[in-house]
This record gives C-alpha cells, sequence and structure tokens, in this order.
C-alpha cells in the first residue's frame, strides 16, 4: 500500500555522479546535502530517502534539490537499484508486513451516548461508523455541519 514515485535515471557528464528526477517536490524550493547517513536527521522524505541510500554502501553523498536527486556514488560502485529505492519511498506496507487492522474496541469517549452519533437523526449505520471515529473528530465534524445548517438558513 502507498503510492509509488515515479523517478527516471538521467546521464550526468561527471563520472561518478548519478541524477534521479521524481514527479513529485522532496524539500520544496529547499537544498538538503548529506555527506554521511549522520547527516540525514529527522522524519523529512529527503533525509528517509538518503538514509536509504546510504544504507546500500555504495554511496558518498546526496543532494535533494525540489525533485532532483544527485548521488555521488563510491569509487568502482554503479546506482543498480537505485531507483528502486526511490520508488518504494512512500510504500508503506511491503509484501510480509501485516498491515493495521480497525478492529480494535472503541475508546470509552467515542462509545460515550454523545459521541456514537445518535441525538441528530443518523441511522444505524453512520452509528456503528461512529464508533470507530475518535470523539472530537466527530464532535468537530457535528459543530462545522451546524454551522453550514446556519449559513444555509436552516
Amino acid at each position: 500500500m502507498g503510492q509509488p514515485v515515479a523517478v527516471v535515471e538521467k546521464p550526468s557528464t561527471t563520472p561518478g555522479v548519478v541524477r534521479l528526477e521524481l514527479n513529485r517536490s522532496l524539500t520544496g524550493m529547499g537544498h538538503e546535502h548529506f555527506r554521511s547517513p549522520t547527516d540525514a536527521i529527522g522524519p523529512r522524505p529527503a533525509a528517509e530517502l538518503a538514509r536509504r541510500l546510504f544504507a546500500t554502501d555504495r554511496v558518498d553523498a546526496v543532494h535533494v534539490y525540489s525533485n532532483m536527486v544527485t548521488v555521488d556514488l563510491r569509487k568502482g560502485h554503479d546506482s543498480g537499484g537505485f531507483v528502486d529505492i526511490v520508488r518504494d519511498l512512500y510504500k508503506y506496507w511491503l509484501p510480509g508486513v501485516e498491515p493495521p487492522t480497525f478492529d480494535d474496541p472503541p475508546d470509552e469517549e467515542a462509545s460515550s451516548g454523545d459521541a456514537a452519533g445518535g441525538g441528530d437523526g443518523g441511522d444505524a449505520e453512520l452509528s456503528e461508523a461512529a464508533k470507530r471515529v475518535p470523539a472530537h473528530l466527530l464532535e468537530r465534524s457535528r459543530s462545522a455541519r451546524e454551522r453550514w445548517k446556519a449559513k444555509q438558513g436552516g
């Protein structure tokens, strides 16, 4: 599950440098340069990609600018498999990984009378669905619906 990233490996005039062009921006308009795995700190997409590329042990440095990733290869190594690493950057559930289930018992707050849906004429199916939604989200939805009805005049 997750959405694959479209990536194209572009030729570089500099030996030992690989350019990857993505269909989405990883940094916005900012540059991020990683000289080692210790530079790739945090949950940002560019840092996660750099960590994955450094994990191959074939990379000296990674530079990310918007949707362009420039990889400095270690001497004697190639870029085989880098396209797959980038393509799978946003895949969350891979084969063999069990996705979470939503059959957990509802929280005490969500199963209370007000939060479970009743009150404004919802049907039984909505009430069953409402049991799975956190109470604060139900309340926010209910108040937004009331504001909308007030603006519509009824």
